[in-house]
């Protein structure tokens, strides 16, 4: 299979309209435990004429031992980036879909925090969806894009550093619960998790409103 290289040429297109583009992508909607991430990076004119960092792909694309590092050279090319979140108790209260809307509304906050103005900025979404706006988000121009994560290097900027942030966050939790084997599974449906599941019952960290388990609850 040939491995696309995501590149510029979406954001040096958008950059001729707007001062910034803002890319944000997802991590963890189809976990069955722990929180979802939004990654969110900053691109301007001048990050446009750098070269993309070595390496950069769709988080999914790139191997687990280089993660941390792409991610780091990610974060570096980049003119600012975040990650927010939304918890497994937000997502069996609201939806997932709500809660990757909420997600991004606070990666774009902590943005905001750095003296980012998302409402001056055209915000790429990873997808054939707009599930920020209907969060509660105003002001903002929203573009989705499916495959953005593949073909554009601020996704994919966006895609690996959220991913490293959440894989650190379900490490840390294996050490709470070891029996799920989160440091491996990251949370995700793999056949150790859901025997882990069905030996021990579903922990507060599991998203209790989806159908993964008949098992009781017990922590």
């Amino acid at each position: 299979m040939t491995v696309v290289e995501p590149r510029l040429t979406l954001e040096r297109r958008l950059l001729k309209e707007w001062p910034i583009v803002i890319a944000c992508d997802e991590v963890g909607r189809g976990a069955l435990a722990g929180p979802v991430a939004v990654g969110a990076s900053v691109v301007t004119a001048a990050d446009a004429r750098r070269r993309v960092p070595q390496g950069l792909r769709d988080s999914k694309l790139v191997p687990e031992p280089k993660r941390a590092e792409v991610a780091s050279r990610a974060a570096k090319w980049v003119s600012v980036s975040a990650v927010g979140w939304a918890s497994n108790d937000e997502i069996d209260e609201i939806g997932i879909i709500r809660a990757l809307g909420l997600a991004t509304i606070r990666a774009l906050a902590d943005l905001r925090t750095h003296g980012v103005v998302p409402e001056e900025a055209i915000v790429i979404l990873d997808g054939n969806h707009d599930y920020i706006t209907p969060a509660g988000a105003t002001g903002l121009t929203v573009r989705p894009v499916i495959k953005a994560d593949r073909d554009c290097a601020s996704a994919a900027a966006a895609s690996v550093i959220a991913k490293v942030a959440r894989d650190a966050l379900m490490t840390g939790l294996h050490d709470e619960l070891p029996a799920y084997n989160w440091a491996s599974n990251k949370g995700y449906a793999s056949p150790d998790h859901r025997e882990a599941i069905r030996a021990h019952g579903i922990s507060r960290h599991h998203r209790a409103s989806w159908s993964i388990t008949d098992a009781p609850t017990l922590f």
